[in-house]
């Protein structure tokens, strides 16, 4: 149950509703659709890749590599492998791109609509 008064829940929802027509929060979605929006594809491709072949190229996918290592296994560990790097670069890329936008947008919020 919320203690705040409907005025106040009021003055919030303007603020958000503000914040989200401005240009500096249109900049931030823009800045994370650049990294997400391909990224994403870039996976997804590569994982029905993986399925793809291990469907349809089962020859293929069973090739010993070294001992009883297939590339069947060695694409499934670079899928773990694929989604650590890409995490690692989302956090790079955030910590440069996204994160600086997020605090001017924040501190602009708790000022009262004020830019420093």
């Amino acid at each position: 149950m919320s203690t705040e008064t409907p005025e106040a829940q009021a003055s919030d929802n303007s603020k958000f509703i503000d914040v989200a027509k401005s240009s500096d929060f249109d900049l931030l979605r823009r800045a994370l659709r650049r990294f997400v929006f391909p990224m994403t594809a870039a996976f997804l491709i590569w994982y029905a890749l993986y399925v793809l072949l291990s469907a349809y190229a089962r020859s293929f996918m069973s090739t010993k590599v070294i001992g009883h290592i297939n590339v069947a296994l060695i694409f499934g560990l670079l899928q773990f492998v694929s989604t650590f790097l890409i995490a690692w670069l989302y956090a790079r890329y955030a910590d440069r791109k996204l994160d600086p936008l997020a605090d001017q947008l924040r501190e602009r919020v708790e000022n009262g609509g004020k830019s420093e």
